[in-house]
């Protein structure tokens, strides 16, 4: 076993190495894009190159398909969101073809954690391996001892060098054209710590392991000394069935005026106190109300546990579903009084997610439901919570979140529409190139008299110096998105702006 680690290790080290190279090539100093999908396509491979063994499975295939649909958001956008899925396949990936990824969502969900918490101290740990094994093996090492004898061949060597250049113009010619000053300026300590930081990375997939500290603190749980008999403590009353189901009464009630108020005020249009908009009475509930839900539904999770005394009783399974359902009715409120706001203070990032966030608390919700009437297990919910994030997190991936909010905006502004509230031009012009197209629709829609107003002409200057860089930047073939490609089809298509008073449309190449 000793004896095939050295030749595993190098191959493993010459796959790394070549990887990173490929990074500086296609990522140092130069703009992130379409290069992002290949270089995990490459790390993809490199994985199956070095599992040869599991390409004899009939089934094989199934696992590469997979992974390239979930790589398939980085040629739409590379962002956070769509790495960090690319990321999580590839752990996948890696970990199946080398048989250590166990079945079930929340058991591979603890794999993914442990592997990416372990992933940046991989390398380090297996070298200091390696140089432990190699001291082991039976073979030649370099000694400190072979290495001094060279120091006085060398020192000396140098020395007749000098001389000789002393000596002899052309020697002195050869070394003078030698710059060691050019050669150390060309070492990039930037460079040395990207090139490090690749191959932790990638050697992480190279060599998918998982550290053993899990099973460890299983085997002590496992060997420590047998539990005491239970025994009624003030805990078991506090949480006891008696005082759960006076909980879920007292809990009922108290969201069923809620649910009341809301009712009244936001689905059925009833008349606010003097002083108080529905915008304010939006913003003040909507974010409260969801903590309230998770409060609940932990709540639940607590109260009715599995083959528990309460889990087992008819009415507190009543009491539970229709607390739950409350608090379903409580969450969907709080996505109309976002609504509500939005109307008024206009769109952004933070309540976009907002909107995600409530729509997989619902969801997480009706799922505590289904757990409870299916007798399903916790560890069930945990799988479908996760199921459910994981499918909303790539669709977001695909989703141009600042066209959305720029559209939204612009074609709700008091500019627009004659009512609402003024575009905030500048945070529009903020999100970035895929904004040009509604912001371009917000110009062409000003009237003479606005578009002399210098404030009018500076956004038109930021608009179109904006448009000329985001072009620059698309000029290098690193940087190509599917959603960048559209975009500029748009506004190609599109041509100058239409607004007489803009006098300086952007043109390609000027």
């Amino acid at each position: 076993m000793k004896t095939s680690l050295a030749p595993s290790y190098c191959r493993r080290m010459g796959t790394g190495i070549l990887l990173v190279a490929l990074a500086d090539f296609l990522f140092y100093g130069q703009p992130v894009g379409i290069t992002v999908f290949l270089f995990a396509v490459l790390l993809a491979a490199a994985v199956v190159a070095m599992h040869p063994a599991a390409l004899s499975n009939g089934r094989v295939w199934l696992k590469p398909v997979a992974l390239l649909a979930a790589l398939l958001p980085l040629i739409e956008n590379v962002s956070p969101l769509s790495v960090l899925v690319a990321v999580l396949a590839l752990a996948v990936f890696a970990l199946s073809l080398a048989a250590r990824l166990r079945a079930g969502l929340a058991r591979i969900a603890n794999q993914l954690c442990v592997f990416l918490l372990a992933a940046p101290f991989r390398f380090a740990r297996d070298f200091l391996r390696w140089r432990k094994v190699a001291r082991q093996l039976e073979r030649p090492r370099i000694r400190l001892a072979a290495i001094a004898v060279w120091v006085m061949p060398l020192t000396l060597g140098v020395v007749f060098l000098a001389l000789f250049g002393a000596a002899n113009p052309i020697i002195e010619h050869w070394l003078s054209l030698i710059d060691l000053y050019a050669l150390l300026e060309r070492v990039e300590v930037g460079r040395l710590v990207f090139w490090l930081i690749v191959l932790a990375g990638v050697w992480a997939f190279l060599r998918p392991r998982l550290p053993r500290f899990p099973s460890r603190i299983k085997r002590v749980a496992t060997a420590a000394p047998a539990a005491r008999p239970p025994r009624t403590t003030a805990e078991d009353i506090i949480f006891g069935k008696a005082a759960i189901l006076r909980a879920l009464i007292v809990f009922n009630a108290l969201f069923a005026v809620q649910t009341v108020l809301d009712a009244a005020y936001l689905w059925g249009g009833a008349a606010l106190p003097d002083g108080l908009t529905y915008a304010a009475y939006a913003h003040r509930g909507a974010y409260p109300l969801v903590l309230t839900a998770l409060l609940a539904a932990s709540f639940v999770l607590a109260a009715l546990r599995p083959d528990s005394e309460t889990s087992h009783d008819p009415l507190i399974r009543r009491l539970v579903y229709l607390w739950v359902a409350q608090n379903i009715v409580l969450v969907v409120s709080s996505i109309l009084r976002l609504d509500l706001y939005v109307d008024v203070y206009a769109l952004t990032y933070l309540r976009i997610a907002a909107f995600v966030w409530m729509g997989l608390v619902a969801t997480g919700l009706a799922l505590i439901i289904a757990r409870i009437a299916l007798a399903k297990s916790s560890e069930w919910l945990f799988s479908a919570n996760l199921l459910t994030l994981s499918a909303t997190l790539y669709v977001c991936c695909f989703v141009n979140f600042a066209a959305l909010i720029a559209n939204y905006n612009v074609d709700h502004s008091y500019e627009m529409t004659g009512q609402g509230v003024p575009l905030d031009s500048w945070y529009v012009n903020s999100l970035g190139a895929s904004a040009l197209p509604a912001l371009d629709r917000f110009i062409d829609h000003q009237s003479a008299s606005v578009a002399n107003n210098p404030d009018f002409r500076q956004l038109v200057a930021v608009r179109h110096a904006g448009e000329g860089s985001y072009r620059a930047v698309l000029n290098y073939w690193r940087a190509w998105t599917f959603r960048d490609w559209r975009l500029l089809r748009a506004l190609d298509k599109r041509g100058p702006l239409a607004n007489p008073a803009v006098t300086e449309p952007y043109a390609p190449g000027r």
